[in-house]
């Protein structure tokens, strides 16, 4: 069996940079096993498999894989995924998606990039010792928590979001949850990391997901509905925040790196 294969920058201006994922359209769903099995074989943060919607309610159904596990949301995966579609059907002007527990995503074009709708997830305050420790970091102002497994340090300094180092054996004791450190930024308004080595992911380059945490957050603290976000990881990548009611709209570009085929 040959099933479609594209390797995706996502959040990305040029090859190499943002956050990489496989996107793979389906006719219709394979089992679970072998899902889990594909993604652990591409071994990238994210493999996003889509399907045509046949409820009518999106255009397509969409799932996401780690290398260990199905998630609750993936942002740069989504935005991925639109992009694969988008780029070769030119008379659409968006894709929506329909998720097992996310609702429905959107993606749009947006001059030449795109526009990622998520839900807002909003934190609440919550001590986090445990994930505090495993960071290892000091300078910590607020800590929170969303219930579907987003744990918020918000740090003093840049510097601080640059020069975590944590103890990933220790996090990923703490099971399937994305740990996002983030300050204010110098060169963006806000800049931030993530971790989720519960997830088969010590660190992820550019996180969607985790901005559908912190623009909630970083909106009432700036006092405005928009804002520039950098995310620091090694590859790094550049996103544009907006809260809209109750959705947060993400703004990105992506570069598709491979095209092929997975053998079966």
């Amino acid at each position: 069996m040959k099933l479609p294969f594209l390797q995706i920058d996502a959040f990305a201006d040029l090859p190499f940079t943002g956050n990489p994922a496989a996107v793979m359209p389906l006719d219709d769903w394979l089992d679970n096993l072998t899902l889990q099995a594909i993604a652990a074989e591409n071994n990238l943060s994210e493999t996003a498999f889509l399907i045509p919607d046949a409820t009518g309610a999106a255009n397509y159904e969409l799932r996401w894989f780690t290398p260990t596990t199905e998630v609750v949301m993936c942002g740069h995966a989504t935005l991925a995924s639109g992009h694969a579609i988008l780029s070769t059907e030119p008379q659409r002007d968006r894709i929506t998606f329909r998720t097992r527990k996310a609702g429905i995503l959107e993606v749009g074009r947006d001059g030449g990039g795109y526009t990622l709708s998520l839900p807002a997830w909003a934190p609440a305050p919550k001590d986090l010792p445990d994930i505090v420790a495993a960071l290892g970091i000091e300078g910590v102002i607020e800590t929170l928590w969303h219930e579907n497994g987003y744990g918020l340090v918000v740090v003093g300094d840049e510097a601080i979001v640059h020069a975590v180092s944590p103890d990933f054996r220790r996090l990923a004791m703490l099971g399937d949850v994305l740990t996002i450190v983030s300050s204010r930024g110098t060169n963006t308004d806000i800049v931030s990391r993530a971790f989720a080595p519960g997830a088969g992911i010590d660190e992820d380059p550019v996180t969607g997901s985790a901005h559908a945490v912190l623009t909630p957050y970083w909106t009432k603290k700036l006092g405005r509905d928009s804002f520039t976000a950098y995310q620091a990881s090694a590859r790094g990548g550049q996103l544009g925040c907006r809260l809209a009611g109750d959705r947060v709209i993400l703004t990105g570009t992506c570069v598709t790196v491979i095209e092929g085929s997975f053998l079966l």
